[in-house]
């Protein structure tokens, strides 16, 4: 790998950060950094801004809840990621208050593509998003019946991983929440994403839900459906105090007409018996409730476009759900990733995941998978 392509940062001291920027700055005046920054370092953005400015290099990046570095978890730091060349991007705001697909929105993103992109190399589309957007998979669908095949697409959903409102998306001046990020990468592979479920034979029917809302299942409250079934079938009983505990263990599965499935980890329960989950549930849509003891690892199927790629590292983000259900196969997962593409690990621990299962296929939003990216500096 190239020297000072990446730095990952234990503390974001002035010192430390300076010494890492200014030496990008000298070998490529004006070029960009991309930065992913701890939940427990975030207040350190603005220090991280004044250092970019201060040299001359254009900053991007989010907030992550951990980082990963290898096959560890880092709760603490940042990652910097050097690309040496200006970057186009643009970071939409007040999503919660657009319609999803807003055709300003998504003219704003047109013209930054059309600034970076080329007729002999695809371009890859890095979107990020707050992970409190309700509307998440809506907005993807409008992104790519705008652009289709034109981009590879890659992304993940930042913020906290208690689901608690916070700005988490940022550049060279301001901090933005409810707000999606999307960076144009030129060279690189889009996102291949795996979660290794089988889902079981159990099916329901969403029978009233909103954005990423389910009111009820099979026509009654779907608090109680969720867990009648899942004290049935699993023998775990759930109550509205240990939800959260529970919801990353027995996610909701999404049957799609293809047979994929499509994971949403609830992740909170109202007063009346409604159920909220990472991502959105369109009304009537057809569902199981998956075991996550029961999914097959995927980095086999993950690192398979690494074998005809010349790169740097994997990117790879890496879903809080996931590693929450088994700290110790998340873990071995990142290990093997690692061990099996013969790179250095780079990325986030993320709260919703955006990819697919092949190099050009439909972008999809998933809770509970990882995606990862063959990367070269642009």
């Amino acid at each position: 790998m190239e020297k000072n392509t990446t730095s990952f940062l234990n503390t974001l001291d002035e010192e430390s950060v300076l010494s890492v920027v200014s030496a990008w700055a000298a070998e490529s005046p004006g070029s960009s950094v991309l930065a992913f920054v701890s939940e427990n370092d975030r207040a350190s953005i603005p220090a991280l801004q004044n250092q970019c400015n201060k040299v001359g290099l254009q900053l991007i990046g989010a907030v992550f809840p951990e980082l990963l570095n290898g096959k560890n978890f880092y709760r603490h730091g940042a990652w910097l990621l050097h690309l040496n060349t200006p970057i186009a991007y643009r970071i939409v705001d007040k999503l919660s208050s657009l319609k999803p697909g807003a055709q300003g929105s998504l003219g704003q993103i047109a013209d930054m593509l059309s600034v970076c992109s080329s007729s002999e190399n695809q371009t890859t589309l890095l979107v990020l998003f707050d992970a409190m957007v309700p509307t998440i998979e809506t907005w993807m669908g409008a992104v790519y019946e705008r652009f289709g095949r034109k981009v590879h697409y890659i992304g993940a959903n930042a913020g906290s991983e208690t689901f608690q409102p916070m700005p988490c998306l940022f550049d060279s001046e301001n901090i933005y929440q409810d707000a999606v990020l999307t960076v144009c990468i030129p060279n690189i592979s889009g996102g291949a994403l795996a979660h290794g479920y089988n889902p079981p034979e159990n099916i329901l029917l969403a029978t009233a839900s909103q954005g990423n809302r389910i009111d009820s299942i099979d026509w009654r409250p779907a608090y109680d459906v969720y867990s009648e079934l899942v004290h049935k079938e699993y023998g775990v009983q759930i109550t509205p105090e240990n939800f959260y505990q529970y919801g990353v263990h027995f996610p909701f599965g999404i049957i799609r007409a293809t047979g994929e499935v499509l994971v949403r980890i609830p992740v909170a329960l109202s007063d009346n018996g409604a159920l909220f989950c990472v991502g959105e549930v369109p009304n009537n849509t057809v569902l199981t409730i998956l075991r996550a003891d029961s999914a097959e690892s995927p980095v086999e199927d993950l690192t398979t476009p690494f074998a005809n790629e010349s790169c740097e590292f994997a990117l790879v983000f890496y879903c809080a759900g996931r590693r929450m259900h088994d700290r110790v196969r998340a873990t071995k997962e990142l290990g093997a990733l690692s061990e099996n593409t013969g790179l250095p690990v780079i990325g986030a621990l993320s709260l919703g995941e955006i990819g697919s299962s092949t190099r050009d296929g439909y972008p999809l939003f998933h809770n509970a998978t990882i995606v990862c990216s063959p990367w070269s500096r642009p």
